[in-house]
């Protein structure tokens, strides 16, 4: 990681406070921009979320996925994690925190919204960040880049019932047409434009040109990812500085499923046999999020306003430094890991 990359909390923490003070003391401006939208789509939303995600699916070649069967143990064992584990496990903890343990403090009308943010941040499995991650501990490369590539994938076609399905569990109504408009417009169309893009980089300019493009777009998605927030907390301002507590709150379910789905992974590999340099990884694929999709998710579903916009935003808050800490955690814990193989 860039030394950029490596405080990412830092300027996340101070976009938030930025955005925050913005908002409060600027709520015509951030008004306006919150009605620049088209079909439920915010525009500056819209544009910032994508210059997000399509560098980061640049990365992700899908003709990886005919390695898939060479780890094919790991790889179940994140999918697993990833799709019959964490979104429920996070339903679940939003559950009993945020109606229940938490409700005295959050606003009644707006715990909901929070446990939707919740539901669709731990439904999108990481795309990006994990190659970082995977890199920290000594991971498998193709591993990761077939694991990945099939989360990617699998995502195109089941991130949409998934969330549906618990969000109906939850109580909270689903507006089908906005849930298929934002898979399309963030999940579909930036997969389709990402692969064409890297094919004919690629084809003109081979894998030397690829790696400079990506360099060069890094700090734009970083960029984008800043102001994001930024623009986020300035629609939400008034609220948080009423109420500050509640970004603590909601980060305790986020928290908690991070560590139990690291945990649950790593042990599972462990009792396959699986090789820790592949168990570090999926881990790590297990236990982290594609916060950038959520975040643009719940702007669809729920507008810019939301709870859900901001629970989801909380998860970007701790993405970093919680998944090195979980980095250490799998290098510290190597030679207790392959004792037993």
């Amino acid at each position: 990681m860039g030394r950029f990359e490596r405080h990412l909390t830092l300027w996340v923490a101070l976009c938030i406070a930025a955005g925050t003070a913005l908002g409060h003391f600027l709520p015509a401006a951030f008004a306006a921009l919150a009605r620049t939208e088209v079909a439920r789509v915010n525009l500056p939303m819209a544009v910032l979320i994508w210059l997000m995600i399509i560098p980061m699916l640049l990365k992700v070649d899908f003709g990886a996925m005919r390695q898939v069967g060479q780890h094919w143990k790991g790889i179940g064992v994140t999918l697993f994690i990833n799709w019959a584990v964490k979104p429920f496990s996070m339903a679940l903890l939003g559950w009993l925190f945020l109606r229940h343990a938490f409700a005295g403090w959050l606003p009644p009308g707006q715990v909901d919204s929070y446990i939707a943010g919740l539901i669709l941040l731990a439904a999108a499995p990481c795309t990006a960040m994990v190659f970082v991650w995977s890199n920290l501990c000594r991971g498998d490369a193709n591993f990761t880049l077939s694991q990945v590539a099939l989360n990617d994938a699998i995502m195109v076609v089941a991130y949409a019932p998934v969330v549906a399905l618990l969000l109906g569990l939850s109580a909270i109504s689903v507006p089908w047409n906005t849930l298929v408009l934002s898979v399309g417009l963030y999940i579909i169309a930036p997969v389709i434009a990402a692969a064409v893009l890297r094919r004919m980089l690629l084809a003109r300019h081979g894998q030397a040109g690829l790696q400079a493009v990506l360099r060069a777009l890094g700090p734009l998605s970083l960029a984008a990812l800043l102001l994001t927030l930024l623009l986020l907390f300035g629609f939400q301002g008034r609220q948080i500085v009423q109420q500050p507590l509640v970004i603590a709150l909601i980060a305790v379910p986020i928290l908690i499923q991070v560590y139990f789905n690291a945990g649950l992974a790593y042990l599972l590999n462990r009792q396959l046999g699986v090789a820790h340099c592949v168990a570090g990884p999926s881990a790590l694929i297990g236990a982290s999020n594609f916060f950038e999709l959520a975040v643009a998710t719940a702007v669809g579903l729920f507008g810019v306003h939301s709870g859900a916009a901001l629970a989801t935003v909380v998860g970007v808050l701790i993405e970093v430094p919680v998944m090195l800490s979980v980095v250490r955690i799998v290098n510290a814990s190597q030679r207790w890991y392959e004792r037993r193989r």
